[in-house]
């Protein structure tokens, strides 16, 4: 059990690749801190948890409020006394369309979602693993914005590729303290941020035949490579840029 008794928040868990880490960490022994912003949906992913004999809260919110991202931290201290790992997975794709024509305030709420979130997750998960002189903090970020572009997504674009710049500076502050900190890119993948595109069978064709091995990731195989990230198994990485992309960001055919 690669997480046994480690305590864990993910964000973005009511769906998706959160849900899917939810329970792939779970059964690794964490225990958990949960947030998104369906309280129904996260108690859902707790029952579930919790009928196979695991530990997990739920408490939802939206991550663009910095009150929440503290509230996270102080449940996992409450209920668990500890915090050992923070998977901030919670994004959005935001406003698509040119750049002329995408109003400020959809900018803005794309890059709160999506970074500012991040820098409220860092200061507030920080201070207690600094204080047990070891952590992993893991960002998902996107091949978008990381050597690849996409018309239309110029703020989800610029949103995740400041998340890597994030990464990056935050794995040489907190190095010393024993705290390590990656970012995880997969490539398309079925989840409810796909939208239309896995309904629509020439869609999903289309989305498929961008990776090199022509099909989108199942959520579950996203959860295992951020499994890999925030365990003991990459004890020794840290500011890292993980693809987990089906060779998306390689692919020209």
């Amino acid at each position: 059990m690669q997480l046994r008794n480690k305590v864990v928040i993910i964000t973005g868990a009511s769906s998706g690749i959160g849900a899917a880490a939810a329970a792939l960490f779970a059964e690794e022994g964490a225990k958990l801190v949960l947030g998104g912003r369906s309280q129904d949906r996260l108690d859902r992913v707790v029952e579930d948890i919790r009928a196979r004999c695991r530990e997990a809260e739920a408490l939802a919110g939206d991550v663009q409020d910095e009150d929440y991202a503290k509230a996270l931290v102080e449940t996992a201290l409450a209920r668990y006394g500890r915090l050992d790992i923070g998977f901030n997975n919670a994004g959005a794709l935001g406003a698509v369309g040119d750049v002329t024509s995408l109003a400020a305030e959809d900018w803005r709420v794309t890059l709160e979602t999506n970074l500012v979130s991040a820098f409220y997750a860092a200061k507030h998960q920080v201070p207690p693993m600094r204080t047990q002189g070891r952590g992993a903090l893991l960002f998902t970020s996107s091949f978008v914005g990381q050597g690849i572009g996409f018309p239309g997504l110029s703020a989800y674009g610029a949103s995740k590729a400041g998340l890597v710049g994030l990464v990056q500076c935050l794995a040489v502050e907190l190095g010393e303290s024993g705290i390590r900190v990656n970012a995880l890119l997969p490539g398309g993948t079925k989840t409810p941020m796909a939208g239309d595109f896995s309904d629509d069978p020439a869609a999903a064709e289309g989305i498929a035949q961008m990776h090199a091995l022509k099909r989108m990731a199942e959520p579950e195989e996203i959860a295992k490579a951020a499994l890999f990230l925030v365990s003991d198994a990459a004890s020794f990485v840290t500011g890292s840029t993980m693809l987990a992309d089906g060779g998306n960001s390689i692919c020209k055919t």
